[in-house]
């Protein structure tokens, strides 16, 4: 049975293009069904509509500090979804277990390092200070913990000399293209086999 895939966001959604173009293919075991923002602003909102996917947005903002009010409408868009899998992609809003709890073994997270390395923000800058010689990304499961859960796939990519943040951050995107759409495809055929990329390697089809 195909799955049904809703993907928040919070800004342009190039990962989120990836994900619904990958689901394109007449094999794709998903579909997307719903392209969910705490921001109504948010750039990806535009394109996931110009790609015939509904949209919603749940303004975090009114909300303030009461973050159970928050997730309580967000639960409500995505359960009036139905959604099988829940694909975070660039969504910038830290999640409460409760909400993590409703949707455990159901939702995915990318994540720009190679965890359990760099959780949180700044990871590509902070790969750099520690004189890393390689960054990377990962796709795991959500659990309460912040970019902690059952890792998925990882792609790496080498830090090169004079890199800055921002070198880094376009080089580790290009694989985080490639490797959320490879790991969601497995995932939605029910196989957890961990997807590994590197350099100029094929993701799996």
């Amino acid at each position: 049975m195909t799955k049904r895939v809703a993907i928040l966001i919070s800004g342009g959604g190039s990962n989120m293009v990836t994900l619904a173009d990958s689901m394109r293919a007449d094999d794709h075991p998903a579909r997307p069904v719903l392209v969910l923002s705490n921001d109504p602003q948010a750039g990806g909102l535009a394109k996931a509509r110009a790609l015939n996917i509904p949209t919603f947005a749940v303004d975090h903002r009114p909300f303030g500090k009461d973050r159970a009010g928050f997730e309580a409408e967000l639960n409500r868009v995505l359960e009036k979804a139905q959604p099988d899998i829940i694909c975070l992609a660039g969504f910038m809003r830290i999640l409460t277990a409760d909400f993590t709890a409703k949707w455990e073994g159901r939702m995915l997270n990318i994540h720009p390092s190679l965890l359990p390395k760099y959780k949180g923000l700044h990871t590509h800058q902070r790969a750099i200070d520690a004189g890393d010689t390689e960054a990377g990304c990962t796709v795991h499961e959500v659990t309460a913990a912040l970019d902690d859960g059952p890792i998925l796939g990882q792609a790496r990519v080498p830090i090169l000399p004079g890199d800055t943040a921002d070198d880094l951050a376009a080089r580790v995107l290009v694989q985080e293209h490639r490797l959320y759409p490879a790991v969601l495809r497995r995932y939605a055929a029910a196989d957890r086999t961990p997807v590994f990329l590197s350099g100029e390697i094929n993701a799996p089809s």
